[in-house]
């Protein structure tokens, strides 16, 4: 019998959010790069986007791994704690 979810993977948590440049500030507990697929799921957040671009500290950045703290482009209002799953 299938499942009908994939099991997604936590990889990180909202720190921030900043509403002009529409960018999430997320703590990583796992790896993520550039086209990789997240969903952001928290209290009153649920959406899916792809990883379009990603950056550390202003530089632009292909990979991320555990500890990094990085600004991603998002399509949709993000609050803090928010969780980020890798799907």
């Amino acid at each position: 019998m299938a499942k009908s979810a994939t099991k997604e993977k936590e990889v990180g948590k909202v720190s921030s959010y900043y509403i002009h440049p529409k960018v999430a500030a997320i703590k990583l507990s796992g790896s993520l790069k550039v086209g990789d697929k997240i969903h952001i799921k928290g209290h009153t957040t649920d959406f899916k986007q792809k990883v379009s671009s990603m950056q550390i500290e202003g530089k632009s950045v292909d990979t991320a791994k555990k500890g990094d703290h990085i600004g991603v482009k998002v399509s949709d209002r993000v609050r803090p704690n928010d969780k980020v799953f890798l799907e």
